[in-house]
């Protein structure tokens, strides 16, 4: 059974429909992104707290959760990403900063898949593994919003999954692209959702 989502978000066209067993995308909240200290990070206290909320809200209902974070093992990975943003490159393979953040912490069922670009489509099994567990719909959350949570929901589109986006589970160094890619992604891609209004489709499910 689906859920259709209401709102109150002007969609110019179309609508979307939550699936029956939508999945949980948390995008890079690994200690990289979430600690001040690192030069890829910011203090996202708040966007932390709220994605830990919503996270127990998937679990209480049993739907699927999976985590991103970016990782390099060798030079070869991603050169030009890497050559464009120098900062990524505190993101070794067995560093504190690609694990995720202990207040969301991943369950032994909450596979982490490692990215080495924007998208957690790109170079991933992530599209293998949400088939491979049902599901027909994703809520991204995560860091950054113009950044990682973007390039996944486009891609997520690009897939065919309805996708949501819930903007106090997301952050953003630049409040401007934040809003800005937030409208975009309501305009073309997806729908933003506030933590309310999805927790509240979610419990029609």
């Amino acid at each position: 059974m689906s859920i259709k989502v209401k709102t109150d978000h002007d969609l110019s066209v179309g609508s979307l429909t939550l699936g029956a067993r939508p999945g949980l995308v948390i995008i890079d909240m690994s200690l990289g992104f979430t600690q001040p200290s690192s030069p890829l990070g910011g203090d996202f206290t708040s966007e932390v707290a709220h994605t830990k909320t919503l996270l127990d809200v998937f679990r209480n209902h049993r739907f699927p959760v999976f985590y991103t974070t970016v990782v390099y093992h060798n030079e070869q990975q991603a050169q030009v990403f890497r050559k464009r943003l120098p900062d990524l490159n505190i993101l070794q393979a067995k560093s504190k900063w690609v694990e995720i953040d202990p207040q969301l912490s991943p369950a032994p069922n909450e596979p982490i898949i490692e990215k080495c670009w924007a998208s957690g489509f790109f170079g991933t099994d992530l599209h293998e593994q949400l088939k491979q567990q049902n599901v027909d719909s994703i809520v991204v959350v995560g860091l950054t919003t113009s950044g990682c949570v973007r390039a996944t929901a486009v891609d997520a589109l690009q897939h065919d999954y309805p996708v949501v986006v819930v903007p106090q589970a997301c952050g953003d160094r630049n409040m401007s692209a934040h809003e800005a890619s937030l409208h975009d992604i309501n305009a073309k891609y997806g729908l933003v959702l506030s933590l309310d209004e999805l927790c509240s489709a979610l419990a029609q499910i």
